[in-house]
């Protein structure tokens, strides 16, 4: 049975963020799926001299294993290096080697903002790597029911703002890079989606997230991976999360 954590703040206060942070890192099955997917942003950095943007760090850890990537968040937190809107990034143009982002770009109210502002800010050859709800069969089965974000999948391209975590789409991912491929490569000519890719049918859920205590001990969490591995032929079906690779050409 599943206990529920309590956070005694409103979801889009910044102290319920940190608190999610300190849910993460107290979790060791959670961790290990962090770091796991940390492992894809990882593959930006080809040197210490790469400039890789995280945006919508507050609840992560990802400065622990990328010592050297930028971090940022709409929120005023004291673990960001920097405090700004996805919509409007402060780089100049072609100065960014990579962007990565973790369970954000659903939130973004206006997301073909933040796309044409990462056309303009990453370097040729450089790469959006993202880890978001996926459409699959089992996905929208279990978020539409079981999770507290809507999954609209036949909504527009934008959110309502001013809430940044409460306001949200689970299935903008699908909506821009699968349901609406063909506006996407008019719009933006100079990015190319390189992959979609599902998987995780498991260990998410099994871990309990940041609202619930996790179903398995973390030393069975190799085991999970190694089911999921073996399950993933079926992962247009089975694939909660999906790896988005977008590339600037």
């Amino acid at each position: 049975m599943f206990t529920k954590y309590k956070i005694p703040y409103p979801l889009d206060d910044p102290r319920t963020t940190l608190a999610h942070r300190d849910i993460i890192l107290r979790k060791p099955f959670l961790k290990k799926i962090y770091e796991h997917w940390y492992a894809e942003f990882r593959s930006l950095q080809k040197n210490q001299d790469s400039k890789v943007l995280e945006i919508g760090s507050g609840g992560g850890f990802l400065k622990e294993v990328m010592p050297t990537v930028i971090t940022s968040d709409i929120l005023s937190l004291p673990l960001v290096d920097q405090v700004f809107s996805a919509e409007e990034l402060p780089f100049e143009d072609s100065s960014l080697d990579g962007i990565v982002m973790l369970n954000v770009f659903h939130h973004i109210p206006r997301p073909y903002l933040f796309l044409a502002e990462a056309e303009r800010c990453l370097v040729k050859g450089g790469k959006i790597i993202m880890i978001e709800p996926a459409n699959s069969g089992l996905a929208r089965f279990i978020y539409k029911r079981f999770h507290h974000e809507p999954f609209d999948e036949l909504a527009g391209p934008e959110i309502a703002p001013g809430n940044p975590l409460s306001n949200s789409n689970q299935a903008l991912p699908y909506i821009y890079f699968e349901r609406d491929l063909q506006t996407f490569k008019t719009d933006y000519p100079q990015l190319n989606i390189n992959s979609v890719r599902y998987h995780s049918p498991f260990s998410y859920v099994l871990s309990g997230g940041v609202s619930r205590s996790a179903l398995l001990p973390s030393f069975f969490y190799p085991l999970v991976k190694f089911a999921e591995w073996l399950l993933s032929p079926f992962s247009r079906q089975l694939g909660l999360f999906c790896t988005i690779t977008v590339e600037k050409v």
